[in-house]
């Protein structure tokens, strides 16, 4: 269902490392991927309880739902599970309910099959579900077959006694030694408003993070991550350790970045998400990092300091 990111209109997205048992698992033959990208997680109105800790199951079956309903062109749903809050990426770049919501009911997909595999979940604070798996699928829109197989996000926010879909992204899985993609361009702008507190204050953190990186500081990049950082792009997830070493002990010269068109939003108490572009220069291992990629960063409150505790990065 989520892989709607790859179809909407059908243009591109997948990673920044080279910058640098569920119920659902095997879901239905009848649902897509290509719902994810904008109904995708519509599935949040069913929801526990509040006071209810969510499963990963029932997440999942949350996430079926929505796939359900991108598969079934029902708008309805889709609307009533997406959280207002929700941020989004397709093809086109950026989106938010209202697009994405408008993009279901314009955008001629076909989805046949589905499955997922390797489903795990973690909470972001108390309120914040974050399902990744692997999703296998056979779909086309606008006449083109979507990407298989990817690996996807897909964010739950508790709102009252409902799970909202607050967040979906997917991205092609590629092989672990796969060059990054070439910028592509033609991306469609979700609304923008000018960048808050919120925003500056998690830019800050991006900044460290990206600053340290540059500068081949494995203890810099370690000092912005929460205790349970998760790494996902087309090469699959990465812990935290793996992550750092991802990060900071390939050979680099020339790299440098640039942030554009950031956009923070208050999830929780606890839990914040940072969405933005980064044009980036440089080499790794004598090969060129992907120039241009989509970011989404959670951060998680740890003492008085924001804490990176998931990442994700879409070449683009």
């Amino acid at each position: 269902m989520k892989n709607f990111n790859t179809l909407l209109l059908v243009a591109a997205l997948a990673a920044m490392s080279a910058a640098c048992g569920s119920s659902a698992s095997n879901a239905s033959a009848n649902s897509g991927n290509a719902a994810k990208a904008n109904p995708a997680t519509s599935m949040a109105n069913t929801a526990a309880p509040a006071a209810a800790a969510p499963t990963k199951d029932s997440i999942a079956a949350l996430e079926k739902s929505g796939w359900e309903a991108w598969k079934n062109r029902d708008g309805k749903v889709q609307a009533e599970l997406l959280s207002d809050k929700y941020v989004g990426f397709n093809a086109t770049g950026r989106i938010n309910k209202a697009m994405s919501v408008e993009s279901m009911a314009k955008t001629n997909c076909k989805v046949n099959s589905y499955s997922w595999s390797d489903e795990q979940m973690r909470m972001i604070g108390s309120d914040v579900a974050v399902l990744t798996f692997k999703a296998d699928q056979d779909y086309t829109c606008e006449g083109k077959k979507g990407d298989t197989p990817t690996w996807s996000t897909t964010v739950y926010l508790r709102e009252g006694d409902n799970w909202k879909n607050v967040f979906y992204a997917e991205t092609k899985a590629v092989d672990a030694k796969a060059p990054p993609a070439k910028a592509k361009t033609g991306e469609t702008k979700a609304p923008e408003s000018k960048p808050d507190d919120l925003t500056n204050a998690l830019l800050a953190v991006e900044t460290k993070a990206w600053d340290a990186w540059k500068n081949r500081d494995a203890k810099g990049v370690e000092d912005v991550m929460a205790k349970d950082f998760m790494y996902i792009s087309g090469k699959g997830r990465q812990e935290r350790a793996d992550a750092i070493k991802g990060w900071a002990e390939p050979k680099c010269t020339g790299l440098g970045y640039t942030f554009l068109e950031p956009m923070g939003i208050q999830l929780s108490k606890d839990a914040t998400l940072v969405t933005y572009k980064a044009n980036v220069t440089g080499t790794c291992d004598g090969v060129g990092v992907a120039p241009t990629l989509w970011v989404a960063s959670f951060d998680v409150k740890e003492g008085d300091a924001w804490k990176n505790a998931f990442y994700m990065d879409l070449p683009r």
